[in-house]
């Protein structure tokens, strides 16, 4: 998403199944030293975890205050038994560190972020690793109807032209509650009827979950007292090379693989989703075979010029809601590192930090500014503007009384 400051399908959130993979292989301070403990999870007779899980630990830490609030914000980390490890702050349910070790078993932060939550607070360009929501992407005029009813939000984007990513006041900028698990963090937020203009008491809950596979698990889930919409996901800036090649143009050597995506959906001048979509064929939206990111974000092509780069959502071939599906397969050839996404929603924004560099962003984790085209993000989500979409069947409403359930699931290995 730029940063400037099957067709009868019906959803049934209510559904329980058990998810299958397809197609996946397995400004700044220094972070405060005070308040830190270490709460290692073992297993016993009587609540024995997963293996998947045994061994790993976690560690709280402060991450400092906010300034509008002076709430204090925690960092918890999850270290699994082979030492990789995520990062996570309470302040937007972020990812702030993913640590994998690379081909040479050294471990890289392989993700962009800040050392405390002031640069996530006051500058908040990008989203960094937040939980984006209510409603990611953009919704056209900030207009959108439920029963018969017209809500709208704050109009955030192209001039005040589009709602994008939640508004100023999304997800990624609230304080969660945190509640540590046996095998990971679960974070909770309680959005207000009517908060930042859409309808319903809101109990939204974001789980984390890192494996002894170094498969990161996130789980989203939701329930409203009003008929609403949601649409969470997650906004990870990754470089697979090491988040500390911050440098302009440092992801062109990154190979991807986009291999379920035959269709991605055609955007109107101010990048929104005009109810198009398109095949990827013989365009420069053809990842089904591995390339360079270099190959062809350069191209002369419109839908390249709308977003400066890649900056485009993708459809999941075969999705049906329930199973997961592999939609990214991305490496470093430097490291080794392969970032493979799953997911069980209908599409995805493969976007290449087209818009980082501006001149107001704070320095980060190594001390230098994230430049243009120094990172991918892969944003599983409801197609864009679907509300407003007739063409796009699935809308991302929740009715009162159901149950908003969703997953992404970022899985690391190593290639030489």
């Amino acid at each position: 998403m730029p940063i400037d400051f099957n067709p009868s399908f019906s959803l049934n959130f209510n559904k329980s199944f058990q998810p299958k993979i397809i197609n996946q292989q397995y400004f700044t301070n220094t972070q405060p030293s005070k308040d830190t403990f270490i709460k290692n999870v073992q297993t016993n007779n009587t609540t024995a975890l997963d293996p998947l899980y045994d061994g790993i630990k976690i560690e709280q830490k402060s991450f400092g205050k906010t300034k509008k609030t002076n709430e204090d914000v925690i960092l918890y980390t999850i270290t699994n038994k082979n030492g990789a490890s995520v990062d996570l702050s309470t302040f937007g349910a972020t990812i702030t560190s993913i640590k994998v070790p690379d081909k040479n078993g050294q471990l890289k932060d392989v993700t962009q972020g800040y050392d405390n939550v002031t640069p996530y607070e006051e500058a908040p360009i990008g989203h960094a690793g937040g939980t984006i929501g209510p409603y990611a992407n953009k919704i056209d005029n900030g207009k959108f109807n439920i029963n018969g009813k017209e809500y709208s939000l704050e109009c955030n984007k192209d001039n005040g032209k589009t709602h994008s990513h939640g508004g100023t006041q999304g997800f990624d900028t609230k304080n969660w509650n945190a509640k540590i698990l046996k095998d990971g963090i679960e974070f909770t937020y309680i959005k207000k009827d009517m908060e930042s203009g859409y309808p319903g008491n809101v109990e939204a809950k974001v789980t984390y979950k890192f494996d002894n596979k170094n498969n990161l698990h996130i789980q989203y889930s939701a329930k409203s007292d009003k008929d609403t919409i949601i649409n969470m996901t997650n906004h990870t800036y990754f470089n697979l090379d090491g988040a500390e090649h911050s440098e302009e143009n440092s992801i062109y050597e990154h190979i991807v693989t986009l291999p379920n995506s035959s269709k991605y959906t055609v955007n109107n001048k101010m990048a929104v989703p005009t109810g198009e979509i398109a095949n990827v064929e013989n365009t420069p939206f053809d990842f089904r075979k591995a390339k360079k990111i270099s190959d062809d974000i350069d191209k002369e092509f419109d839908q390249l010029a709308i977003g400066s780069g890649f900056d485009q959502n993708f459809c999941v071939d075969n999705y049906d809601g329930q199973s997961l599906i592999e939609v990214a397969n991305v490496k470093s050839p430097k490291t080794g590192i392969i970032l493979k996404v799953s997911t069980n929603l209908p599409g995805f924004q493969f976007y290449t930090a087209n818009h980082l560099g501006k001149t107001q962003q704070p320095n980060g984790k190594d001390g230098s500014r994230y430049e243009k085209r120094s990172a991918f993000c892969i944003e599983p989500q409801f197609y864009p503007n679907a509300i407003n979409t007739e063409n796009f069947k699935e809308k991302g409403i929740l009715k009162s009384g159901n149950e908003y359930n969703r997953e992404i699931i970022y899985s690391f290995s190593t290639e030489d």
